[in-house]
Order: C-alpha cells, then structure tokens, then sequence
C-alpha cells in the first residue's frame, strides 16, 4: 500500500467512525449547547440604544474603558479579530470528510446540527467584543475591520488535512485556548477598573468551556473506538503544531506581521503564553489517558511515546522564551 493509498484507507476508517457517532453529536447539540431563545445575546452586556439614558450608559462605558491599557486593549481587539472569522470556522468544519456527507447544510445528521449550532453560539462573541470596543472609541474601527474583512479574505487551515479525527484535536486545543485567552483577559480587564468587561469575558469563556467540553468528549469517544487511529492522529497535529485561527489575519495586506505583532502582545502581558500551549497538551495527555493505552499499532505505540513527553519539552522551551521588551500596538486611535 502506498502513502496516498495509506491516507485514503484511514480516512476512510475515521469516517465510519464519525458516522457512528453521529447520534452521540446529536444529543451534545440537544444538551450542551443553548437553545437561541435561551442563550445570552450581546445586547444584555451594552447600553439600549432606545432607552432615554443611552448616551449617559456609553459615556460610563467609555469612562471604565478609558483606563485599560492600550496592550490589553490590542489584545482585546486580536481576539475578537479571531471571533469575528466564523464563516471560515464553519466551512472549514463541513468540509471535513464524513462531516456533511450530503453536502448540505439542511441536513439532519448531528454533525451537520453541531457545526451550525456551534458557530451559531460563537458568532455571538464577536459581535459582543465588536459593539464593546465600537462604544468605547479604544479603537480605530476601520483599521479592525479591514482586518476582519482580510482575515475572511484569506481563509483558514488548521492542517488537519480533511481528517475529522485531526480536526476535533484541534478544536479540543483551540476551545481550550480560547478560554484560558478570554479569562486572562477579564481578570485584567477587572484590575484595570471595567468590571463590565472583565464580566463579558467571563461569559464568553464560559461558552468556550462548554464547547471545550463537548469536543474533548467527541475525541473520547473516538478513542474508545479506535485508539491507535486517535492517538495518531493526535501525534500528526502535535508534530505540525496547533495554528492560531487567527494566524493570516495580516497575510496579503499592508503589515503581514500583523499576528506576530499580536501574539507578542498577548504573551508579554500573560494573556495567552508558551507555557498555556504547555499545559493544555498536559491536560489532553491526561484526559486521554495517553500513557495507559494499550492494544495499539507499532506504529501508535511511537506516537504515545512522543505524546507523553511533549508537554515537559514545550514547558521547557516556554522556561526559555523572553517576553519581549517591546511591543507594536494595532488597531488603536
């Protein structure tokens, strides 16, 4: 069998396997997702524009916002960047193979429902953290969105390679690190005196927790099923390492570096670090139980070798990694 045939024959595999738990997703949708008329909306966090104190809630908002410091608003602003680029999220996810195998989005299948309902849920992020920095003048809007708008342009690719069981190992990373990036992100924004902020942060992290949660169980299952195939596929995006969502927010455009610009921001100020990347590969390791699986391939054997060491060899390189001294700021007035 040779690679290419190798690829299809695994594919394959995991497609079956992703058809089996199509009713598992099903119920995930039904019980850790919120129903729309149930969930928070943006506006229960801003001032009611038809209400006669409107102007007098922004000029509060405004006056909390003033005393942020211009990192963690550039920070702010780069994670709602990342918030802002669903219509990728959830092309990227039907794209996946045994996803959306009719190709359509009206499907019933639980996959399908998932992807929907879960972006459904997100794109509520983005246009919280959107209307919060718009009211506060922090920001140069029209800079962030052309971001935005480049950030869409541009796409997304996680390198997962198509592979379902690739693609919820990334999305049990990145759920992970979004949360920890939105809860650093209030409790700063809580000592620099905007209780409102820190308090919309803690809610969307609380979002992110819950889809954490349910895609980490997604995998669990697929290990239950077919460990070998799972911890390979773990071993594949670990190698390639996780890429931000974010990551070509800048590409094309007139400051490529713009993500690097970001990504330095957020860990100097501890918003998301070297040594979180660290720990969330720990914490799967130990969800997964990586070092007690047994039964597995020669080739799987390797894979839990490399994998239950990982986390110590990045916690060494974070021990080693200078924040930097300075820091470019974007999207600021």
């Amino acid at each position: 069998m040779n690679k290419s045939e190798s690829i299809n024959y695994e594919l394959e595999k995991n497609m079956e396997v992703i058809s089996q738990l199509d009713g598992y997703v099903k119920h995930a949708v039904e019980n850790i997702l919120v129903d729309p008329d149930e969930c928070w909306q943006p506006s229960d966090f801003l001032p009611d524009m038809g209400q006669p104190n409107a102007f007098e809630e922004v000029k509060k908002l405004q006056e909390r916002a003033a005393n942020i410091p211009d990192t963690i608003i550039t920070s702010l602003i780069g994670n709602m960047i990342t918030e802002e680029a669903l219509p990728s999220y959830q092309t990227y996810f039907n794209l996946l193979e045994g996803i959306n195998v009719e190709g359509n989005l009206l499907s019933n299948s639980g996959w399908v429902k998932w992807s929907k309902a879960w972006t459904a849920e997100e794109n509520r992020h983005g246009d919280l953290l959107n209307k919060y920095l718009y009211l506060s003048g922090r920001a140069d809007m029209k800079k962030v969105e052309q971001t935005i708008h480049r950030l869409i342009y541009n796409g997304f690719d996680p390198r997962s390679e198509k592979d379902p069981y690739q693609a919820i190992i990334y999305t049990s990373f990145q759920e992970r690190a979004t949360k920890i990036s939105h809860v650093n992100t209030g409790k700063l924004a809580d000592k620099a005196g905007d209780d409102v902020l820190a308090r919309i942060c803690k809610t969307i992290a609380g979002d992110e927790a819950r889809h954490e949660k349910a895609y980490k169980s997604f995998m669990t299952q697929i290990f239950e099923i077919d460990p070998s195939g799972a911890i390979l596929a773990f071993e594949k995006m670990m190698r390639k390492q996780i890429v931000m969502p974010a990551v070509l927010m800048g590409h094309g455009g007139s400051n490529p570096s713009l993500f690097d610009q970001f990504s330095a921001i957020t860990q100097k100020i501890g918003v998301y670090t070297g040594w979180d990347y660290a720990r969330i590969i720990d914490h799967l390791v130990k969800l997964w139980k990586i070092e007690n699986l047994t039964g597995l391939s020669d080739m799987a054997a390797k894979a839990q070798d490399y994998l239950s060491n990982l986390s110590d060899r990045y916690m060494r390189l974070a021990d080693r990694m200078k924040a930097p001294d300075e820091v470019t700021l974007a999207w600021l007035k």
